[in-house]
């Protein structure tokens, strides 16, 4: 019989995750709290690390039809709006890394992966189906939903997010804690923006305690615009998706230059989230507790200051359908599969996790520090910019 993957979770890295196991012939059965599989509407940056995964697929095609491929990344001092540091993303990543620099709506990733799961077969989807519990055996794992409904399988795949249930069940490790930054975003249509705001490029400003980062999502049509603050938390720490005001933003701005205030100004519509995370991966262990896999943010939470969430929740399914299709052909039981998806992962995404948070106060640095900061990239740009460890990797 084929191995029974239960996924808690219809995100990003829960479909990832639902497509990677199927594909590794597993019977899939995936249960998403929400009462239907949709995605908040926010771009996602993916380096060739996570698009080389994608193509791995077979949702080269796909991608390209929903996403934008910016031409460089600039950074730019926030008060002052002078460039510091330009990075060639297309076609340049694709030559070094076998795979481009992609941005995209979250929504039409989502998309993607959904497509990309009806076509494989072998999955079946549930919503409406919070979890509950979680127990486990030595020969199979029960996921209890909050229906009352038990079902039993051979792994289960916590990708339930940051606020994961099934992290709880396996660590007890309490709740992800504020960070002290708030991320407000907007999207607008580049043919509603004056001439001089539209971009197909990455742009990020860089100023004292905020950060501002700008790019073209769903083919260029749209500019995703994403700006955080420091700041005391507001509303509900879980809510991704919370009504902002604009003037808020606007206030906090400062004196940031006249190209990022008109930004701001220019978004028709802004949402918030407060940022939450927890210490980077500290060993397997956090990953993999018998027959239970965490994965994506409920795993190993990411800040966004290395755009990688989703890629390395999409690197994480990959790597768990790989070792998964293994336990037929190496004859590998299920746990022993899991136990080397968490020794192969944890340092990486350790890294990965440490890295967006030297990043977050490098960023938003001040004073001395950012006097440094803005030096370096003028000299050494290009190098800092590119990260052919993680790209590569």
């Amino acid at each position: 019989m084929n191995p029974q993957a239960l996924i808690a979770g219809g995100g990003i890295g829960g479909l990832a995750a639902a497509l990677a196991c199927a594909r590794a012939g597993c019977d899939v059965r995936l249960y998403e709290q929400a009462a239907a599989f949709s995605e908040v509407g926010a771009g996602v940056q993916l380096g060739p690390n996570a698009v080389r995964r994608l193509h791995g697929w077979g949702l080269a095609q796909a991608l390209a039809a929903v996403a934008a491929q910016p031409g460089h990344l600039c950074v730019r001092n926030a008060i002052s709006g002078q460039p510091l540091a330009t990075l060639p993303l297309n076609p340049d990543m694709a030559q070094r890394y076998g795979a481009p620099y992609c941005t995209v709506h979250r929504a039409d990733l989502h998309a993607v992966l959904l497509d990309a799961l009806a076509r494989e077969g072998g999955a079946r989807l549930k919503t409406a189906c919070p979890v509950r519990a979680v127990r486990q055996d030595g020969g199979s794992v029960t996921l209890s939903l909050m229906s009352d409904l038990d079902v039993e399988g051979d792994l289960l795949v916590g990708a339930d997010g940051l606020w994961s249930t099934v992290r709880q069940h396996l660590l007890g490790d309490g709740a992800a804690v504020p960070t002290g930054h708030v991320a407000y975003r907007a999207l607008a249509v580049q043919q509603a923006l004056p001439a001089a705001l539209r971009s197909q490029q990455v742009t990020a400003w860089l100023g004292p305690r905020l950060h501002v980062v700008a790019y073209p999502v769903r083919r260029g049509e749209l500019l995703n615009l994403v700006a955080i603050v420091q700041g005391p938390p507001r509303g509900d720490a879980q809510d991704w998706d919370q009504a902002a005001v604009a003037a808020e933003l606007q206030a906090a701005m400062g004196e940031t230059c006249t190209a990022v205030r008109d930004l701001v100004q220019a978004m028709p519509h802004w949402r918030l989230w407060m940022l939450n995370a927890r210490a980077p991966v500290s060993g397997p262990q956090a990953l993999v507790n018998g027959r239970v896999a965490l994965l994506g943010d409920a795993a190993h939470p990411m800040l966004p200051y290395l755009a990688q969430g989703a890629g390395m929740a999409i690197e994480d399914a990959a790597e768990l359908g790989s070792l998964l299709t293994m336990t037929s052909a190496a004859a590998l039981d299920v746990p022993l599969a899991l136990s080397r998806y968490a020794l192969n992962r944890w340092q990486r995404v350790a890294r990965v996790q440490a890295r967006s948070l030297r990043n977050g106060r490098i960023f938003h640095a001040t004073g001395a520090m950012q006097a440094a900061r803005d030096g370096a990239l003028r000299l050494l740009g290009r190098h800092i910019l590119d990260v052919p460890w993680l790209y590569a990797g």
